[in-house]
């Protein structure tokens, strides 16, 4: 992640005709939703200039201070910008107070994207000249094409053993793409269905339409059939080891959408609740587990894993003293065995897998299952819930309350 120099910063704060370079007085109004389609313009980096754009806070249009206090409250608000889901992929961006000119001023510094293009609500807002848009069809074929040259991440290569009639068009055409664009993007559209898979990372290109990893695991009639391990194996133990007798197992298969599905009804089926009608006057509801909290660890597991040179599953082990959830892959890039679970530090295996999930509704905002996991289980009166982590898998331990 570049940072800036001092001087550097005042070169593009004067840099009026830039297109690397964005200015606000303040925070208020509409600017939150502004920022945001300036940093999803600077991460598409139509023009290719392969270097970071900047967002100034605190600066008028001429560049000169605008006399805004940073507080630590607007920076916190600047961060959100990455995290809260609206802008997908995720944003590669830091947020810092800096002195430019004499003055106070949050610098954002935006980052080209590896996997362009990058959507804020739906929409690809690109920069030409000082202005932002939204892209239109050719536009969009030169983002996709930008991605075709990129050291991409695993879960947009290419399945050379798939072919497109491998994805469903029903499912893409009437689930997926209502749910990823806005409705007036979709009322324009001009693409064809392999433009639109393209641009959605479901297959390489218009012209190359082999599915991707992600195309199979969103919108694939049978994913499994080209990746085997991408499934959960539950099993109900009736005892607490697992040479204990199983008393209800299934693999879940399917795309990942009908697998969290499928895998959220077994786990809500065994959680049963129970009515405390004896101790107290008013009868209570007990849950043995709060469902929050096992769902969280579940989609955590699902999009962190690996997918890359293993045919491990997804594990869920119900014991009936605890809940085992094993995800094949261990800690990835930032995020390390030490530093497991601390609030701020994530990092992203499957960017593009957590654009599905964020995209049908499974995850709200990033970075925050282990945060709520760990506040469920509490207010459900159940111990933390515990990690183990190694090179090969991240186990979490949910423990029944007692």
């Amino acid at each position: 992640m570049k940072r800036f120099s001092d001087h550097e910063l005042l070169t593009l704060l004067t840099s009026l005709e830039s297109d690397r370079v964005e200015r606000k007085e303040s925070f208020k109004g509409d600017v939150p939703q502004k920022a945001r389609q300036v940093v999803c313009a600077f991460a598409n980096d139509l023009p290719n200039h392969n270097e970071p754009g900047v967002l100034f806070i605190g600066a008028k249009d001429n560049g000169d201070p605008s006399g805004l206090i940073i507080t630590d409250e607007l920076l916190r608000s600047l961060a959100d910008i990455k995290t809260d889901g609206n802008i997908l992929p995720l944003p590669v961006l830091s947020v810092e107070r800096r002195i430019v000119d004499n003055s106070e001023m949050a610098v954002v510094t935006v980052m080209p994207s590896d996997m362009p293009p990058v959507k804020y609500q739906g929409r690809i807002w690109i920069r030409t000249g000082p202005r932002r848009s939204i892209a239109h069809e050719q536009e969009e074929r030169i983002l996709n094409e930008k991605r075709r040259f990129k050291n991409v991440p695993f879960d947009i290569y290419p399945v050379p053993a798939a072919e497109i009639t491998d994805l469903s068009k029903s499912v893409f055409e009437n689930d997926y793409l209502s749910a990823a664009f806005a409705p007036d993007v979709l009322e324009q559209n001009g693409r064809t269905y392999e433009e639109l898979l393209a641009t959605c990372k479901m297959i390489v290109s218009p012209e190359t339409t082999t599915p991707t990893i992600l195309g199979l695991l969103a919108i694939g009639k049978s994913p499994q059939d080209f990746l085997p391990g991408a499934y959960i194996q539950f099993l109900r133990i009736d005892g607490t080891d697992l040479s204990d007798q199983v008393a209800d197992e299934e693999r879940i298969g399917g795309t990942i959408v009908e697998m969290l599905r499928r895998a959220e009804d077994k786990l809500k089926a065994h959680n049963r609740i129970a009515v405390d009608i004896t101790s107290s006057q008013t009868h209570r509801i007990e849950m043995p587990y709060p469902h929050a909290a096992i769902q969280q660890i579940l989609y955590n597991a699902v999009l962190h894993r690996t997918y890359e040179s293993t045919r491990a599953p997804v594990r869920v082990y119900w014991f009936n003293d605890r809940i085992e959830i094993n995800s094949p892959g261990g800690p990835y890039g930032n995020v390390t065995a030490e530093n497991f679970g601390s609030p701020g530090i994530t990092d992203y295996r499957n960017p593009n897998i957590g654009d599905v999930l964020k995209t049908f509704g499974f995850i709200q905002a990033f970075g925050r299952g282990i945060p709520t996991a760990r506040k469920e289980m509490e207010r459900n009166g159940n111990p933390p819930p515990e990690f183990e982590t190694s090179q090969s898998a991240v186990v979490c331990t949910l423990r029944i309350k007692s």
